[in-house]
């Protein structure tokens, strides 16, 4: 039987390949564990093997997993779902990242509730790259305004951008989504000093996203197995 140990040596595999086949330096993209719907006992299976950062979709549910592992000081915890004005307290005072800023009353919300003595909490733009109705997320020609607003708030660090392609693409099509996240990672790390995180790749595309030029990758059913 493959232990969660098991599976994230084989998932660092395929990003070390990834990698080789992209020509970029092997330390250039992290593995980002999603850990949605998992027992505590499978993270701190990964923290043992040598995983530090996980990433959560649900509210409650990672800010109960942070709490039941706060024996583990140097996880580095990652919000990735849609999130509501109303648990924007939540993430602000529990997580050290979000990935899904989509408008400005989340961001002055998260920057407002913000403890002081966690210093300034660090955000990506999600971008909805392929405009689907259904999901979440700016427009390509809306990021710049939104990374102008979050870039002014106080307790908030810009760092770059997080986008989920449309899974029903042909391969030429996803290349493409990537190119354009690429593409505008490239002109804000031109007006930001603090950008230098382009968070997109799962499972299924991977590959193509670290060849693209993503700095992080999101896995969850690889590490973890499927998910209840």
């Amino acid at each position: 039987m493959q232990t969660i140990a098991d599976s994230l040596h084989c998932a660092q595999n395929l990003i070390a390949q990834s990698l080789n086949n992209a020509n970029r330096p092997a330390n250039a993209v992290k593995l980002l564990a999603v850990s949605k719907t998992k027992p505590v006992s499978d993270l701190r299976a990964a923290y043992i093997a040598g995983q530090r950062l996980f990433g959560e979709n649900y509210v409650q549910e990672g800010v109960s997993k942070i709490e039941a592992l706060q024996d583990l000081k140097d996880i580095e915890w990652h919000f990735i779902g849609p999130l509501q004005s109303n648990k924007t307290r939540l993430v602000a005072e529990h997580f050290d990242w979000v990935h899904s800023v989509d408008r400005l009353k989340i961001a002055g919300r998260l920057s407002d509730q913000r403890p002081h003595y966690k210093g300034p909490m660090n955000v990506c733009i999600q971008v909805n790259i392929d405009d689907e109705e259904s999901k979440s997320g700016v427009s390509a020609d809306e990021v710049g305004a939104l990374a102008d607003a979050v870039s002014s708030c106080v307790n908030l660090r810009l760092r770059g951008l997080m986008t989920i392609p449309n899974a029903s693409q042909n391969n030429t099509q996803l290349d493409q989504s990537f190119q354009r996240m690429a593409t505008l990672f490239t002109d804000l790390k031109g007006q930001y000093s603090t950008i230098d995180t382009l968070s997109m790749g799962m499972s299924g595309d991977l590959d193509q996203a670290i060849s693209a030029g993503s700095t992080m990758v999101r896995l969850g059913t690889a590490i973890f197995g499927a998910r209840t």
